[in-house]
């Protein structure tokens, strides 16, 4: 059974403290303190900011055990999450840059369709090469986002109209198991977690997570509850749907290579089978009727397709280079 609310984690630097101090004092009646050399000596990508937002955020889902729930719309910690975010994307949109030219939606949707197939790609390295503690460790930084699957994405629906709403809420249903409660991908996830002999607790993994994979299911909160980032929800959403058949795929044969236990590869076949459906829905009735309905949305579309491939770079280049120096990719050890 999956907690309903996890325990909030250990801070990782003034900023993540600040923010775990205040919920962890009970109600809402205290106010951060002046926090603005810490946002001025935080890397936008480093664990501290990226914990502080990922606690933030989880507010508006399941929250944490023992913290108040008055806590999602408190002011002063609103505010708080607003500085972060605002340094955040400043970054993604220094980093990953716009271009609202209807050719490059195109030239995006078709670069994220071709995998590379050399030694440095996570999945080939998945499929061929990692051991069984690699997996591990990559289900743990997945976990933080796997476990609610479809949730961040949920929060674009009401933004949506016509063919674009009804396309994206038909592969939404799939990911939460049409109808089926253990057909949720959350579960499955679960169930995988549990298989590998790892916990399968909602967020179990949250202090273990490394900052790109805080990162990655960040974006996905930020994009989703703001509304004039719509756009890039659905261009991201769009990227995870294409990406995933040929990442899952390869996950399945790195999973029978190392003869993981059948719902380990059952999670990723799932994902090869429905994804694959998704990918021309999502390319021809979510995106093209979207920028058809709001063209003035086509710079942030590519925005949300450039940060997921940047975001998924950054968390490969981290696993890859952690393991190619034989030590662990968490920032805590699986015991």
């Amino acid at each position: 059974m999956i907690a309903a609310e996890p325990r909030l984690p250990q801070p990782r630097g003034p900023l993540s403290a600040v923010v775990i101090d205040l919920l962890a004092k009970g109600s809402p009646s205290a106010h951060p303190d002046d926090v603005e050399e810490m946002l001025a000596a935080a890397n936008p990508y480093g664990l501290d900011l990226q914990l502080a937002l990922y606690v933030c955020y989880e507010l508006h889902y399941r929250g944490f055990s023992g913290v108040d729930p008055r806590w999602e719309w408190d002011i002063g910690l609103l505010n708080l999450r607003r500085r972060m975010e605002e340094d955040f994307l400043a970054r993604l949109e220094s980093d990953a840059g716009q271009d609202s030219h209807e050719y490059a939606i195109a030239a995006e949707l078709d670069a994220l369709m071709r995998e590379p197939e050399d030694d440095a790609n996570l999945s080939v390295h998945l499929a061929e090469y990692a051991s069984w503690e690699h997996m591990q460790e990559y289900f743990a930084q997945r976990s933080i986002y796997h476990l609610k699957e479809g949730d961040p994405q949920a929060w674009v629906i009401p933004r949506l109209s016509g063919q674009a709403k009804a396309s994206f809420v038909a592969i939404e249903f799939d990911e939460f198991g049409g109808g089926h409660g253990n057909a949720l991908h959350q579960s499955l996830f679960g169930d995988l977690l549990a298989a590998a002999g790892m916990d399968p607790e909602y967020l179990g993994y949250l202090e273990h997570a490394a900052a790109e994979s805080l990162a990655a299911v960040n974006v996905m909160s930020l994009f989703g509850l703001h509304r004039a980032l719509r756009g890039a929800a659905i261009g991201h959403f769009a990227a995870t749907e294409i990406t995933s058949p040929p990442g899952s795929r390869q996950m399945v044969r790195g999973l029978r290579r190392l003869s993981a236990p059948s719902p380990c590869v059952d999670f990723y076949q799932e994902h090869v089978e429905a994804d694959a459906v998704h990918e021309e829905v999502v390319r021809s009735d979510v995106v093209a009727n979207l920028v058809e309905t709001e063209p003035g949305l086509s710079g942030r579309v590519v925005f949300g397709m450039r940060v997921f491939r940047m975001m998924e770079d950054r968390l490969a280049h981290h696993l890859l280079s952690s393991w190619a120096l034989g030590r662990t990719s968490l920032n805590r050890a699986l015991s």
